[in-house]
């Protein structure tokens, strides 16, 4: 029993769930800010992140592992449905069990947050929160999955920064902000570098299995660059809002984070070693978290 359920918690990979709370983190302090908390709209959409990220991975598990990609030349984390530890039938109950606490989850989210707006916009999260559940399955599961023609980066972004932090600020606020989108794309700029990092590290295994991600695209040194500019533009997003926006001193708190950006793009450029990557890609998401705790503090500090 014991050895089960510590194979499933390999498979859930707890680890990658702080990058995924950054966006529902962030939405929520910048409705603090704005003077439109409500506590059970951050535990509903920290739960809903919750499932729909190990879902995500429990389908990447399965899907992978489908494709052929999962393999001996594998450098990554180990992938239970590959190495044997689970059967696919399996697997594929527990994807079933996430997409239902998903969608569970997220529709008490979004009739709870929308409970006085009118029924078109409370169809309209609905509909976006069947298209997170999709997204997060077909990354990798089914005939031509996005992940492997190279689109994993813009569904990262969207899902990752637009939709998970301006979709969090509208369920507490009830209303919408223009520029809220710069702090949002600067988490989903973030959550793609986290990924370009995975991709760079896989990039011979996934040529050779067929999976055309974008660093197989455009080879390393572009990823690279790629790379670079996707750190430099979330921290000038983040630095355009906090001067449209300024109050207080503290909002510049955020600036911390910035030299773990720099040390991680500096690793990343000099980097000869795909496996190397593993541990930047874990700080990168790390990094990441710290930088939405830190840039939402600083909204909410006087």
């Amino acid at each position: 029993m014991t050895q089960t359920l510590n194979i499933w918690i390999h498979a859930f990979r707890l680890r990658t769930l702080p990058l995924a709370l950054s966006s529902a983190i962030l939405g929520s302090f910048l409705a603090f800010a704005h003077g439109n908390f409500r506590w059970h709209v951050l535990v509903l959409a920290t739960f809903t992140t919750v499932f729909l990220q190990i879902l995500s991975n429990l389908a990447n598990d399965y899907g992978d592992a489908t494709h052929g990609t999962d393999n001996m030349n594998r450098i990554g984390p180990l992938r239970i449905t590959q190495s044997g530890l689970v059967t696919r039938k399996q697997i594929k109950r527990m994807i079933v069990i996430f997409v239902l606490l998903s969608l569970i989850s997220g529709s008490l989210l979004i009739f709870t947050g929308l409970q006085h707006i009118g029924w078109k916009t409370i169809l309209f999260f609905f509909l976006l929160g069947l298209s997170a559940i999709y997204a997060a399955i077909k990354y990798t599961i089914g005939k031509n999955p996005y992940g492997y023609i190279g689109l994993g980066d813009v569904f990262v972004f969207l899902y990752f920064g637009i939709v998970g932090v301006a979709g969090t600020y509208y369920l507490h606020a009830n209303t919408f902000d223009p520029w809220i989108l710069l702090p949002a794309a600067a988490i989903g700029l973030l959550s793609s570098g986290v990924l370009n990092l995975n991709n760079m590290r896989d990039v011979e295994n996934d040529t050779i299995s067929g999976k055309r991600t974008l660093v197989v695209h455009i080879g390393i040194r572009a990823a690279k660059v790629y790379h670079l500019m996707l750190i430099l533009l979330s921290i000038a997003f983040s630095l355009v809002y906090t001067l449209v926006r300024f109050h207080s001193e503290w909002q510049f708190l955020f600036i911390l984070t910035c030299p773990l950006f720099a040390l991680n793009v500096i690793v990343v450029m000099k980097n000869t070693d795909p496996l190397e990557l593993n541990l930047e890609l874990k700080k990168l998401a790390f990094n990441t978290f710290a930088f939405s705790i830190t840039f939402g503090l600083g909204l909410i500090l006087k």
